[in-house]
């Protein structure tokens, strides 16, 4: 029995994880060898089902239930174009082996050398503001276009910006699942699954085919994203939030992290804010962060023109009013009533113009105000600059 067939076994044994895993073959030396201890060698806590498998096992091996469903499991994925790595293979990411405990095994669609390329986690908030995705997507093209893989866990709002930013900067991203890799979630993002694999990328996980989407999956799934990549992107986060904790295990990892930073009035800024006074890179574009880990991409051509450069050169062209109004929004929140008093115009025109800057993409409305998006924000650097 190879190490691929016999590490599947052992994760299919009731009450068995990786971290169970790992300390079986910490103090066994390999997935098989654990697999032929008596049962009163692996854990007092083993399960009644779990002594009846491994004594199932140790009498049968491949004819045994585990021995039949990995082999099953195998066939499957060799069906369905699905890659397996072992952690012991050439093939395994080697950044992600270096953590603490990692996935023994990987299921992977898609082109497996796109875990070899250096790879930026970009996390945020499911509800994200308009400004948060728009910074989301337009950081993760940026990045893609100076050479980084984006690496992100396909959920909606940050994580579905951060992967349609890589393909619009013609890059390659890899979405980390925590269902199995067949079982894409949400089905919401079942097209833009389908556009990553497409561009080349990859559709990771270490959760067996099938898996549902079980809540105890997704911080497994966290430290997934942050071990694959030289570096996390936090754009918008709670306090208490899964993205918080992505970041927090980068920092674990001894990864770098990079946090934007917002408005004090924005609950979502928050968590950016926490990480920023615990260690994280404080960014405003997506330059601070190639210049900080630019070294990694030693032979990849990095391409011109970031945030800063375009927003200077951009030529912005708007009507007095609508120039005041990004002018007096500026970047926090701001009421009506606060408006009308920053511009000095009349309530009705000041709606008109409002309704036109939202249209355009440049505001986004809050309860009891509004703020600039993304695009709002690189408008009001280059008119600072005009």
């Amino acid at each position: 029995m190879d190490a691929l067939t016999a590490s599947l076994s052992l994760l299919r044994l009731e009450g068995i994880g990786p971290a169970s895993y790992w300390q079986l073959v910490e103090r066994f030396g390999s997935a098989l060898a654990a697999l032929r201890q008596p049962p009163e060698n692996l854990t007092r806590k083993l399960p009644d089902r779990a002594r009846a498998q491994l004594a199932e096992f140790q009498r049968l091996e491949m004819d045994s239930e585990l021995g039949q469903w990995a082999l099953a499991e195998r066939q499957r994925c060799a069906e369905e174009c699905i890659y397996l790595l072992h952690w012991e293979h050439d093939s395994y990411p080697a950044l992600l082996k270096e953590i603490t405990r990692p996935p023994p095994v990987l299921y992977l669609c898609g082109n497996p050398d796109t875990l070899s390329l250096p790879q930026i986690a970009v996390v945020g908030a499911r509800r994200a503001s308009r400004a948060g995705l728009d910074n989301a997507q337009a950081f993760a093209a940026e990045l893609a276009s100076s050479g980084f893989a984006i690496t992100s866990g396909l959920a909606l709002g940050v994580d579905a910006a951060a992967h349609k930013g890589a393909l619009q900067g013609a890059g390659k991203t890899v979405a980390v699942l925590g269902t199995g890799v067949n079982r894409v979630y949400p089905r919401r993002n079942a097209v833009l699954a389908e556009q990553i694999l497409a561009a080349d990328g990859a559709i990771v996980s270490e959760m067996p085919l099938g898996t549902a989407p079980e809540a105890g999956n997704f911080p497994r799934r966290n430290r997934i994203i942050s071990g694959l990549s030289v570096g996390t992107l936090l754009v918008e986060a709670a306090v208490r939030s899964g993205s918080l904790i992505t970041a927090r295990l980068a920092l674990e990892q001894n990864r770098e992290v990079f946090a934007i930073p917002g408005s004090i009035h924005n609950p979502l800024a928050r968590g950016c804010h926490h990480m920023i006074k615990h260690g994280a890179h404080l960014v405003e574009t997506s330059a601070d962060i190639v210049e900080h880990l630019g070294g990694l991409l030693s032979g990849m051509a990095q391409q011109p023109g970031l945030f800063e450069e375009k927003a200077a050169t951009a030529g912005v062209s708007l009507p007095g009013e609508q120039g005041a109004i990004i002018r007096a929004l500026g970047g926090d929140p701001r009421s009506i009533e606060q408006l009308a008093r920053d511009t000095g115009g009349d309530t009705g025109e000041l709606m008109a113009c409002l309704l036109h800057l939202e249209l355009e993409g440049l505001v986004e409305q809050l309860p009891g105000g509004y703020q600039l998006t993304g695009s709002g924000a690189r408008t009001l650097s280059a008119l600072a600059e005009s």
